[in-house]
């Protein structure tokens, strides 16, 4: 499984490269397309309450950083 996450920058805010850094630090990756980074958990996904703690940490991470983001796991 995969967790695609966009972000939505505000030029009150962290600038894009420390953003880069939080998530990059978390264990995403940049890409290309209609995301900004991916999380590959590989064969480690187990649960839905697992997902749900990994959007909490990402929540936890980027709060006070006046960005909005969107996560999807496919």
């Amino acid at each position: 499984m995969k967790t695609y996450i966009k972000i939505m920058f505000n030029s009150e805010g962290a600038l894009p490269s420390e953003i880069k850094n939080q998530l990059m630090n978390m264990g995403f990756k940049a890409t290309k397309g209609n995301y900004d980074f991916v999380y590959d958990w590989d064969e480690s996904f187990s649960s839905i309450d697992e997902l749900v703690f990994f959007a909490d940490k990402v929540h936890s991470a980027l709060k006070g950083n006046k960005v909005c983001f969107t996560i999807e796991t496919i």
